[in-house]
């Protein structure tokens, strides 16, 4: 390990709670480069949905590179993007009745956060923004300026203006309306707040600890924002893609916002991707306001496009309903029950284990580190970290499921009866 730690920079954060050289991955399974195994409950952050090194894909994106097909091309037309976009159009949009723009942003989330603010702004000539507390949304410093959590605000070395923070549904303020509270201050003459150009949301908050927001106020905000006159962004990077069981995070609340952001899982391979869907009276960018080197992923289209017909032909979102079920059924049954203080909570396959009632700063990683050495790759998210994050590849086949969920278990029982100081657990998986 060496190496990494002399030559490259301390920013590496995910690495350092797995300290080991990996080197192969299929499915739902990674290989580190001495030939250890660990299912992976991280996903790549959200943008393996379809695993690693899915056949399909694979075999799509070979085909496209042995035929010396154009590799990068800027924003050009493009075969590999006609073909993406022809297929997102039939498969995503058309079926939902859903009329946006497709916008190419550049390779990363946080660039289709930045191009969603922009327009935003320039659309209703309004600066302010309104963002949720809990929220993430990227580390560029627009998107930071949206983005909650203080420890990475502080790496902006400004000040981040312009955003007005709102309570979200659940959380630390989740006895509070918060659609009141927005009503109040965007009619109260002394509320010192301008009315904001948009309000950006995920309606899971992933980065924020798990947090799920209700449906009907979902719609609330829908109709606050209508009344209001501003535009609605939803931020579906992490949580799109089926991760909630249906493609778009939001269709569950049967509300359309005015701007969705994607990235991560669109890609379906992993590769670097991102799109801003836009209503067609909203773009109004000039050409070239927005763009970026690397808007045009050729290898990106291929894979993404395959990830498509991978979900009509795996029946994906019906695999998603059936190991929802099981990831519910288990965390109610054999996690909650480890303490009264523990909560749970999630959608789809996205789930928390909520540990912040334990009233303990060093659970969470020690449940992190003991997963890894029994074989599970996982994270912790939320306030403090106190939240252990459950996200797996949606492929990931059900005895891989049992046994991670199971190595998670023996690990937080662990942990727990080490911070009373009577560790006496022998681990097993084969608990249920």
């Amino acid at each position: 390990m060496n190496i990494f730690e002399k030559i490259e920079s301390n920013v590496r954060s995910y690495c350092r709670n797995y300290p080991v050289v990996f080197d192969k991955a299929k499915g739902e399974i990674l290989y580190s480069k001495s030939g250890e195994s660990y299912i992976d409950f991280l996903a790549g952050a959200g943008a393996l949905n379809y695993g690693h090194n899915h056949d399909y894909m694979k075999k799509k994106m070979i085909d496209y590179i042995t035929s010396d097909k154009i590799m990068h091309g800027l924003d050009l037309y493009t075969s590999a993007k006609e073909d993406f976009i022809c297929a997102f159009h039939e498969k995503i949009l058309s079926p939902r009745q859903l009329d946006y723009k497709i916008q190419f942003s550049g390779p990363t989330g946080a660039n289709a956060v930045e191009a969603a603010l922009k327009l935003a702004r320039k659309f209703k000539k309004r600066t302010g923004i309104f963002a949720l507390m809990g929220s993430f949304h990227g580390m560029t410093l627009g998107s930071l300026s949206i983005s909650s959590n203080k420890s990475n605000r502080a790496g902006s070395g400004l000040d981040l203006d312009g955003v007005t923070f709102i309570p979200f549904n659940h959380g630390p303020f989740g006895n509070m309306d918060t659609i009141k509270y927005m009503e109040y201050i965007l009619n109260d003459t002394h509320s010192g707040i301008e009315k904001p150009a948009a309000i950006i949301i995920e309606t899971v908050q992933a980065e924020g600890g798990v947090n799920v927001a209700d449906i009907e106020w979902l719609r609330k905000l829908r109709k606050l924002c209508d009344e209001h006159d501003i535009l609605l962004i939803c931020d579906d990077i992490q949580v799109g893609c089926l991760r909630t069981g249906s493609f778009f995070s939001f269709e569950r609340a049967n509300i359309i916002p005015d701007i969705v952001v994607l990235s991560k899982s669109i890609s379906g391979y992993g590769l670097p991707m991102s799109l801003v869907l836009i209503r067609p009276e909203l773009d109004i960018w000039k050409p070239g306001e927005h763009n970026g080197t690397f808007r045009g992923n050729q290898l990106a289209f291929i894979a993404a496009k395959a990830a498509l017909e991978i979900i009509e032909e795996e029946m994906l979102e019906e695999q998603v309903k059936t190991k929802e079920y099981f990831i519910k059924q288990f965390l109610e049954r054999e996690i909650k029950p480890i303490d009264s203080s523990i909560e749970v909570r999630g959608m789809g396959m996205i789930w928390g284990i909520d540990l912040s009632g334990l009233k303990n700063d060093n659970i969470t990683s020690a449940v992190i580190k003991d997963c890894f050495e029994h074989g599970l790759i996982i994270e912790s998210a939320g306030r403090n970290d106190h939240v252990i994050k459950i996200l797996p590849p949606l492929t990931i086949g059900i005895e891989n499921l049992n046994e991670g969920c199971n190595i998670l278990k023996q690990s937080l029982l662990q942990a727990i009866e080490s911070a009373k100081g009577t560790s006496n657990i022998s681990f097993s998986t084969n608990i249920i």
